[in-house]
């Protein structure tokens, strides 16, 4: 072959870490060790025993590459004989487990390489895909004498998982969803967390729960250098509320709903960044039935026997009208104020009515909402709520 080709493998440079061989004074060395370390270039001035160093080390080998990250690559092509070359094609494909992709920067022939000339490109390619990548590096050109040569190499790496992301989800009494993820380094090496957001689906709005307000400004729960060691899980939660447009609809409520999903963005090394975003997550909504009742307002501590109010939100969730009767049934702590059995009148699919209702409770202490029948006079059908919520007792004078 008339070209020489070379591949290398673009990375940051690392810290140079020296390690410290040193002693006591009564020892036979005495203080030539001591004074071996002050003198290496590599040490820090009044800290040579620790492994702290200031000078950059070029990479060794080709180090890992993990899921997010940019691979960066040189590519030269060298003429080693004594010959001009004529229409050199350097082409670089990057072959996964599902695709061929072209990284080339130019497609076009250089027209001649004169002898100990070189033709150099460096390509750029974000990592979406674990593990084993192929990198396929051809080289065409035609010789003086007319013969067209060609060759090719390959290099193969693996790429590797930074994260292990969990998420869990919890339903709260209103339309609330609460989300945790658990983000954990399976990396070899300190992370700065740049990033970590929630981007919602187009039914929620979010908001982030890992902030502190405090009297100057808003700080992260994780400090102000959050870092990630190795092995190290973190864990970030979240608030999503339906969207005022959606939230009046049964369907939100109902089946499976999308979401969103993690965007998470981080840093390693000397800056290395590294992005990656996680499919959209879905979580399985509880089933509510025909007939949906939610608390709207009620107070946190009421007084022994003495009125109070609540406002409860009854919605059809069903896909037929409803002709509804509403029954108070008391329990032996709580007793309803009004006239049970009473006409709620015509629910259509979808529709909600707000209906503010009086009560009071004959014992002390954390006492459960309870006792509320609604039945259907198209179906005959009765619905029972019980547990629909909690409410402090105390006395009047405990309460003053």
């Amino acid at each position: 072959y008339f070209l020489i080709f070379a591949v290398m493998r673009l990375t940051k440079p690392t810290l140079f870490t020296n390690i410290p061989v040193t002693c006591e004074e009564r020892d036979l060395p005495g203080n030539l060790f001591n004074q071996l370390m002050k003198d290496d270039p590599s040490t820090v001035k009044g800290a040579e025993t620790l492994m702290l160093g200031e000078m950059l080390t070029l990479p060794q080998n080709f180090g890992n590459i993990f899921l997010g990250e940019t691979f960066s690559s040189y590519i030269s092509v060298h003429n080693d004989s004594n010959q001009i070359v004529k229409d050199i094609l350097v082409k670089a494909d990057l072959q996964t487990s599902s695709q061929r992709l072209n990284l080339s920067a130019s497609s076009a022939a250089v027209a001649e390489l004169k002898p100990d000339c070189c033709i150099d490109d460096v390509i750029h390619h974000e990592v979406k895909e674990i593990g084993t990548h192929i990198l396929v590096c051809a080289v065409s050109y035609t010789t003086q004498t007319g013969e067209k040569m060609y060759f090719r190499k390959f290099f193969k790496f693996q790429v590797l998982k930074p994260l292990d992301v969990k998420t869990k989800f919890y339903n709260a009494e209103t339309d609330e969803v609460f989300l945790e993820a658990q983000i954990q380094n399976i990396t070899t090496s300190p992370m700065f967390m740049e990033k970590v957001s929630l981007e919602p689906s187009m039914m929620y709005s979010v908001a982030e729960l890992n902030i502190v307000d405090t009297v100057r400004k808003s700080e992260s729960t994780f400090g102000a250098r959050t870092y990630l060691q190795p092995m190290d899980t973190r864990q970030y939660l979240y608030c999503l509320k339906p969207k005022q447009e959606f939230a009046e609809k049964a369907g939100v409520i109902k089946g499976v709903t999308v979401i969103g999903k993690l965007d998470i963005v981080w840093k390693t090394n000397l800056g290395e960044r590294g992005r990656l975003q996680t499919s959209q997550l879905q979580r399985m909504a509880p089933g509510y039935g025909d007939v949906r009742l939610s608390l709207e307002t009620i107070p946190d501590t009421v007084n022994l026997e003495e009125p109070f109010d609540i406002t409860c939100k009854i919605t059809n969730c069903s896909e037929r009208t409803m002709d509804l009767v509403l029954e108070m049934c008391n329990t032996n702590s709580i007793h309803w104020c009004g006239v049970s059995g009473r006409q709620l009148g015509k629910l259509h699919p979808s529709s909600s009515l707000h209906l503010a209702l009086t009560l009071l409770s004959s014992v002390q202490g954390l006492q459960s909402v309870s006792g509320l029948r609604l039945t259907d006079t198209f179906l005959k059908r009765t619905y029972e709520y019980d547990d629909i919520a909690q409410v402090c007792v105390v006395s009047s004078e405990v309460k003053q």
